[in-house]
């Protein structure tokens, strides 16, 4: 049985966290390294994280950084010789380009088999007692005949048998098994929407990049968004007390895509659902925008989900509404950087025909 109380801050001396050369893995680390509570914080990836000098080694404050990969035998002995409690995972590739050679299948063999590999080295180590895993609202997946707002509890009507939804859905499997495995260590899933921030480098935050926004005609999905600084403040609670189960992440609220589009002050062209597809694959192959089926699917049904359950356990909501969310990032980008409507039109006219 799990001695924690629910929500019971437990004292953390060492946590491990994992894709410290990301973004967002490596906010998470520099925050809780910054943690005078927390006495060492092991950052671990195949590549160093980013620092001013940009070399290895003692990095993001307090940071230690290990160059090991999940898949490998050493990630065993970096828990084991620093006696690491808490593991927080976010290693996790959401499209088939991401940064690393190999496509889809070593996508796959990242996601899916480096966390069974991460949770068998949890399982047999004597220390680790805390284990916070990334996961994504796309689990439930984007469907005609989904329910207007998913919680943890609603089952996918159509499961991803592709792609990033397709990995999150076995990586879970993973975590739910090793949770019945180990009922002593605190298991949090955390569910987060599309991410949005300044810092953020993703399809969608390329999507909203770009000069012109192709749309599926006929559809205006719903949206939901995490702002970066409320998805590291979530990371690094869970880091820090217990908290078991699985959590929705979004801010408040959704946009519609056509008031997305409003806002970036960008033009849109609406194209029919062959022709949309036809230029992601086009932008995909220029390396504009890696859209992934299921994000695809985003793009015509939408997503909402619900966060009761991560307000009542952290007694915590998001700073940042999904509006505001997708206001700050597009603040980033420093102003629309419309094509001429001449090269719309064009545009327009190419994909139908009209």
């Amino acid at each position: 049985m799990n001695t924690h109380t629910p929500g019971e801050a437990s004292m953390t001396r060492t946590v491990l966290v994992t894709g410290v050369s990301g973004h967002i893995g490596a906010r998470v680390a520099t925050s809780l390294a910054a943690d005078p509570e927390i006495d060492r914080v092991i950052g671990v990836d195949t590549a160093p994280p980013p620092s001013p000098a940009g070399e290895d080694g003692a990095v993001l404050g307090r940071t230690e950084f290990v160059r090991v990969a999940l898949r490998g035998p050493d990630l065993v002995k970096v828990i084991r010789d620093a006696d690491v409690d808490t593991v927080v995972h976010l290693s996790l590739v959401s499209g088939p380009g991401g940064g690393r050679a190999g496509g889809r299948p070593a996508m796959k063999e990242h996601n899916v088999v480096g966390t069974m590999q991460l949770l068998a080295a949890c399982q047999r180590s004597a220390t680790v007692r805390r284990v916070v895993v990334r996961s994504t609202t796309a689990v439930y997946g984007s469907s005609p005949h989904a329910p207007a707002v998913f919680t943890e509890d609603t089952m996918p009507v159509e499961v991803s048998r592709h792609g990033y939804a397709r990995d999150a859905t076995e990586m879970e499997s993973y975590v739910r098994g090793f949770a019945r495995r180990r009922p002593d260590v605190t298991t949090t899933t955390l569910r987060f929407a599309s991410l949005m921030g300044p810092g953020v480098d993703s399809p969608l935050t390329r999507y909203f990049s770009q000069p012109v926004l192709p749309t599926v005609l006929g559809f205006d999905p719903r949206l939901q968004f995490v702002h970066e600084d409320d998805a590291v403040e979530v990371l690094c609670r869970t880091a820090r007390a217990d908290h078991a189960g699985v959590f929705n992440v979004a801010g408040d609220g959704i946009l519609l895509l056509s008031q997305c589009a409003r806002r970036t002050g960008r033009p849109v062209v609406p194209m029919p659902s062959p022709a949309f597809r036809l230029v992601s694959g086009i932008a995909r192959g220029a390396r504009l925008v890696d859209f992934s089926p299921e994000q695809l699917s985003l793009m015509s049904h939408g997503r909402a989900v619900d966060t009761t359950r991560l307000a009542a356990e952290l007694g915590w909501r998001p700073k940042y509404s999904t509006a505001a969310a997708f206001d700050d990032f597009l603040r980033s980008l420093g102003g629309p950087g419309e094509l001429p409507r001449a090269v719309v039109d064009w545009l327009g006219h190419l994909v139908t025909g009209r």
